[in-house]
């Protein structure tokens, strides 16, 4: 006799970065260089607003409590990094690559992501506005305990990415695609655009509820007691 139940479908968990740094080296520059290479070094307060590291590597890295004003990192390379306390508007992380990194209680506006790709990385705490993510690459990537204020992932292809406990306010998610992107512990959930894009996004209950007017909207449903 077949079996007459199923296994519940489950959505896929984020696999989370595993950063083991060596020891490392204070870093003692004066800024940034364009392509340059830092590899194993401690950026410790370190003011680069207005740097130029584009096209830059960073590899086995700590930027603690570092200033970001306008830096200019298009194109650059975190690799098995730490970001601890960042602070800084308008910092140009375009077509930039993130691999196993973790950014812990950043304090950003205007941080332009667009076309970069993010693998294994941990966005915790802090708030982040005006977050541009568009025609970005993100797998693998967990958002927890944050405040992403006007986020744009438009064109954006998200795999496994989790929003835990952090609030999504007024995000932009037009023309997204999503494979197991979970949704269900956010704690404020306010969608501006392509709320008919979150196939693939699994939410709970209480958020259906809370976004049933924009779907009835997006099919052209009037509901009239």
């Amino acid at each position: 006799m077949a079996r007459s139940s199923r296994k519940k479908d489950t959505v896929a968990a984020a696999r989370r970065p595993e950063v083991r740094l060596p020891p490392l080296v204070p870093y003692d520059g004066k800024g940034l260089e364009p392509d340059g290479d830092y590899d194993g070094l401690r950026f410790d307060g370190t003011d680069l607003a207005d740097g130029s590291g584009r096209g830059g590597r960073f590899m086995d890295c700590v930027l603690d409590g570092c200033a970001l004003d306008r830096t200019d990192l298009v194109r650059a390379r975190f690799i098995d990094s730490v970001l601890t306390g960042v602070r800084g508007v308008g910092t140009d992380l375009a077509e930039a690559s993130l691999r196993d990194v973790e950014m812990t209680d950043a304090r950003l506006g205007g941080v332009q992501l667009h076309g970069a790709v993010l693998e294994r990385v941990l966005v915790r705490g802090g708030k982040i506005d005006y977050l541009n993510l568009r025609k970005a690459r993100l797998k693998d990537v967990v958002f927890e305990g944050c405040v992403l204020s006007e986020p744009d992932f438009g064109e954006a292809h998200l795999v496994r990415v989790e929003f835990r406990d952090c609030a999504l306010k007024r995000a932009d998610f037009s023309s997204v695609r999503m494979e197991s992107v979970d949704l269900r512990t956010v704690a404020e959930l306010d969608i501006a655009r392509g709320v008919e894009r979150l196939s693939g996004a699994v939410i709970s209950p209480a958020q259906l509820m809370e976004l049933a007017p924009a779907f009835v909207a997006q099919i052209g449903v009037r509901v009239e007691a």
